[in-house]
C-alpha cells in the first residue's frame, strides 16, 4: 500500500519520458519525476520516497524529505496567504496548505508557526493545522511518572509553557521549572514530574529520567510527594531518625539529597527538605 504523507519503500518497475514508475506490493503505482530519478538504477531496485499530491491532485513521489510528515508536528514558515488560506514551506516544491479554519491565529507571510500535518479525509489532501491541541489526547496515557519523554514546545501560558509529549499527549512546564531559554517549536527531552487529576502532565526539563536517578533519591522523591512536598529531615538529622523514616543510612541519605539538590528537585532548609 502506498501511503500519502509517509516514506514508502517501493520497487522501480519501468522508465518513461516523464520519470520512473514505482510499485508497492499491492501493484499500486506512482511516478517519480525525472528531477528525482537516481543517476543509476536498475529495474526492481527498491527506493525510499515520500508520496504526496501534486498540483493536479495526483499522487507523486519525491526523494526530497519534507520538514514534517503526516501525523507529525513541526515549526514551519508561512510563505504566502491567499483567499483560501496560508501556504507553508515544508521543504517540497508544492507548499503545505493551512486553511483559515485550521489557524489558531491568522497567519502572516514570513511568520513561523507550529503545525500538525494530517490527511484531510474529505479532500484526501495533506494539510496543516496550527490548532495543535485537537490532535493531542490524555484520556489514556502512555507514560508514567518519572518517565523520560520527548517534548515539543507548543505555546506559552500564564503559568508556564505548554508542551507536546511524545507527539500524542499535552503537558505543562511551570515557569519555575524553566531554567533556560526555550521557544515554540523547540524539541527537547523532559521528565514526567507528576500526573495530576484528569491525566494532566507536569513536565520538567532534563535528559536523565527519574528512573535513572539513584534509587534512594527516588525513594525520597516519593516520600516528599506523599507528604505535600515536605520532609522534616536534613543532613543534620540523626542516623536513627533517617533510618526510621526512610530505611536508609545517613551516608546514603546525604548522597541522595545531594543528587536531588543538584538537579534542582529539592530545597534544603533548616527545618527540612522541600520539593521544588
Amino acid at each position: 500500500m502506498i501511503t500519502l504523507g509517509q516514506v514508502n519503500t517501493l520497487e522501480i518497475i519501468r522508465e518513461t519520458d516523464h520519470g520512473i514508475y514505482l510499485m508497492d506490493n499491492e501493484d499500486n503505482e506512482v511516478l517519480l519525476p525525472n528531477r528525482y530519478v537516481p543517476t543509476s538504477f536498475k529495474i526492481w531496485d527498491k527506493i525510499d520516497v515520500f508520496v504526496y499530491l501534486d498540483n493536479e491532485e495526483r499522487p507523486v513521489a519525491t526523494t526530497d524529505m519534507p520538514y514534517v510528515k503526516r501525523d507529525e508536528f513541526a515549526l514551519l514558515r508561512c510563505n504566502q496567504v491567499t483567499d483560501y488560506g496560508a501556504f507553508l514551506d515544508w521543504g517540497l516544491v508544492k507548499e503545505l496548505f493551512c486553511p483559515f479554519k485550521e489557524q489558531a491565529f491568522k497567519m502572516k507571510p514570513g511568520g513561523w508557526y507550529l503545525v500538525h500535518c494530517y490527511l484531510d479525509e474529505k479532500t484526501d489532501r495533506l494539510v496543516a493545522s496550527s490548532k495543535t491541541n485537537r490532535f493531542l489526547d490524555n484520556t489514556n496515557l502512555t507514560v508514567q511518572q518519572f518517565d523520560e519523554v520527548d517534548i515539543i514546545v507548543s505555546h506559552p501560558s500564564d503559568i508556564g509553557m505548554n508542551v507536546i509529549v511524545n507527539k500524542i499527549h499535552s503537558g505543562l512546564i511551570y515557569k519555575d521549572q524553566i531554567f533556560k531559554d526555550i521557544s515554540v517549536g523547540d524539541k527537547l527531552k523532559g521528565i514526567v514530574k507528576k500526573i495530576r487529576p484528569g491525566n494532566k502532565l507536569d513536565i520538567s526539563l532534563g535528559q536523565i529520567g527519574y528512573r535513572n536517578i539513584e534509587p534512594n533519591a527516588e525513594r525520597i522523591l516519593h516520600e516528599l510527594q506523599d507528604n505535600s512536598g515536605y520532609m522534616n529531615l536534613t543532613d543534620k538529622s540523626s542516623p536513627e531518625a533517617i533510618k526510621e523514616q526512610l530505611q536508609m543510612s545517613k551516608k546514603n541519605f546525604k548522597k541522595a539529597i545531594g543528587a536531588l539538590y543538584k538537579e534542582r528537585q529539592i530545597e534544603i532548609k533548616s527545618d527540612g527538605i522541600y520539593l521544588v
